[in-house]
């Protein structure tokens, strides 16, 4: 009797280090490069917290790049962008924020206002360009395509102009210097870029671009809002922190907020292209009626804030209100064609499910760093402030909507329909609070 060995080859999981390849490594030298160059080079204006900050942030920034290519290539354009912007600032051999207005490379490109405002005509011409690809006879991938790329520029330079505006603050004076997320024009910047980000992450992970005119009108309205806020209000401007700001605080808890944001408007965004898909090929108007109130509360988004005491540019609300109900109104009526397009309301479902856990994640990081602060600023971790107050009600709206996902197995329409109210909450506590309350927060008033 004859037996035969059979060999059996295990073939164990290489290691995470053991997959970089050289691209990798090199990324990893440059990123440690450059905060070794910026230790040395700006470390006279920062504490021991923002070293510390600074310190942490090469590994993160070496770990996303090594987890997401792409970002390799959007780190080293920044960087480089933000270094040519401030040798044109110092030129002369001592940096002026006037050479904004004289040298041809920052008056229209790299000062941060300019900066910005192409972040802005990218992101518009990003959402052309993606709906433009929903419409199209054939499958639209060249026009989904431009507008993917335009979203990548638009990040670009979103970022280049908030690193320049950093180095601009401290060309007003070294007491005026910080890191520009201290008020609503710059965060707003933050929104958009963030909210970008995480869109074309999935957009990748999933293969499809038909979510990008969706994620890109939310996008576009707050850059709206921004030239809005920018014009009228001159909220451009660098100021001084306010004392209540004047913390490290600041670094933390602000961007951690922002992924909460970023994701949930992304999740919302999701959830009304999942209605549009289910209720494609509905053609009694009265069943839509849920649609055209979503178009409705959209388009009075300008009463609100004149009800709310944001005064200045009434005409350009009026073209705000006329733009959002074109767009609501093509939407509703192109609906067929759209939905045909979307992926299926399972993808859909699951690019909201983890928006939002991703979401809510940083949201109870930035609740928990934001009652730390508190306590260093006012005395106590919980005041029931109305921005803290709010902030507990976004959360738990959260909360539940997750709880009832894991445990309940909730799916489809009513999900979608809590995502959507819940945009409507994280706004009411993100600017509804500044309009309408008061409070300690009341620094952040429009």
């Amino acid at each position: 009797m004859t037996t035969a060995a059979h060999n059996t080859t295990i073939t164990l999981n290489e290691g995470f280090l053991a997959r970089r390849n050289v691209l990798d490594w090199l990324f990893a030298a440059m990123a440690l490069a450059g905060g070794l160059f910026t230790l040395q080079r700006y470390g006279a204006y920062m504490d021991g917290y923002e070293k510390g900050i600074l310190i942490c942030a090469v590994p993160a920034l070496i770990g996303l790049g090594w987890f997401w290519r792409p970002l390799r290539a959007l780190m080293l354009v920044v960087a480089g962008l933000s270094l040519l912007a401030i040798a044109l600032y110092q030129q002369d051999g001592a940096g002026s924020l006037a050479r904004a207005e004289t040298v041809f490379g920052l008056k229209y490109f790299l000062s941060s206002q300019s900066a910005i405002l192409w972040m802005g005509v990218m992101f518009f011409m990003s959402t052309v360009f993606y709906w433009a690809a929903l419409f199209a006879r054939g499958e639209g991938r060249v026009a989904a395509l431009l507008g993917s790329r335009l979203v990548w520029v638009a990040i670009a330079m979103a970022l280049t102009g908030t690193m320049v505006r950093w180095y601009e603050s401290y060309l007003l004076g070294p007491d005026v210097g910080h890191i520009p997320v201290s008020n609503l024009y710059e965060v707003f910047v933050m929104f958009c870029w963030m909210t970008a980000v995480f869109y074309l992450y999935y957009e990748q992970q999933y293969q499809t671009r038909a979510l990008g005119g969706f994620v890109m009108l939310v996008v576009s309205a707050a850059v709206g809002f921004l030239l809005w806020y920018s014009v009228v209000r001159g909220a451009h401007e660098i100021q001084p922190l306010v004392p209540a700001l004047q913390s490290w605080w600041m670094k933390l808890h602000v961007p951690a907020n922002f992924i909460g944001y970023g994701t949930f408007a992304l999740a919302a965004m999701v959830a009304f292209a999942y209605l549009i898909k289910q209720q494609a090929q509905e053609t009694r108007w009265y069943k839509l009626a849920p649609l055209w109130l979503l178009g409705v509360v959209l388009c009075f988004e300008p009463l609100v804030f004149r009800q709310g005491g944001v005064q200045g540019g009434s005409s350009y609300w009026m073209v705000y209100f006329g733009i959002s109900a074109l767009i609501v109104g093509g939407i509703l009526f192109g609906r067929r064609r759209i939905g045909a397009r979307l992926p299926a309301l399972e993808v859909l479902d699951d690019v909201m499910y983890k928006s939002i856990a991703v979401g809510f994640a940083f949201f109870t990081i930035a609740t928990v760093l934001g009652a730390l602060w508190a306590a260093e600023a006012w005395g106590g971790y919980w005041s029931w402030d109305p921005k803290e107050t709010w902030a507990l009600i976004v959360w738990l709206n959260y909360a539940a909507w997750l709880h009832m996902r894991l445990m309940k197995g909730l799916r489809g329409t009513v999900s979608a329909w809590w995502a959507l109210v819940g945009l409507v909450v994280t706004t009411f506590a993100f600017l509804g609070v500044n309009m309408f309350l008061s409070g300690l927060h009341s620094y952040g008033a429009l």
